[in-house]
């Protein structure tokens, strides 16, 4: 696994906030198409349905292929992808001895917080400059 310091983080940050935008952008465009399939899959007009549904579920399936390209590009960069709604990433982090996840969610301008492996989201806390060795 590899570990990142705040700096590290926030060098690597214009790449991933590319990319966290890109799977975001993807996942919500993916939801529209499910969602669309669920309501032709109650439409009675079979013939008329049936062309559109191939076509959506063609455009479903490379959405997904997308999506999934694009986590795969933030593994090999190293975090770890939490949350398609809000684009949050953990970069892992020694502190203290101890693993952590440095802590960013899209939106913002830098990774400014940090919180136990277990902890989640609702655990974060700011970062103090001298936290994190």
């Amino acid at each position: 696994m590899k570990s990142f310091t705040v700096e590290s983080a926030n060098r690597a940050l214009p790449l991933v906030r590319r990319i966290v935008e890109d799977i975001v952008k993807g996942y919500a465009t993916w939801q529209e198409k499910v969602r669309a399939l669920e309501v032709l899959a109650g439409d009675a007009r079979v013939d008329a349905v049936s062309a559109e549904r191939t076509a959506l579920e063609r455009e479903a399936a490379g959405l997904a292929a997308d999506v999934q390209s694009f986590l795969d590009e933030l593994t090999q960069i190293g975090v770890e992808f939490k949350g398609f709604d809000v684009g949050l990433v953990d970069f892992p982090c020694e502190m203290s001895g101890r693993t952590v996840f440095l802590c960013w969610r899209l939106g913002e301008t830098s990774v400014s917080f940090w919180h136990e492996t277990d902890a989640g989201f609702a655990g974060r806390q700011p970062l103090s400059p001298l936290a994190v060795v």
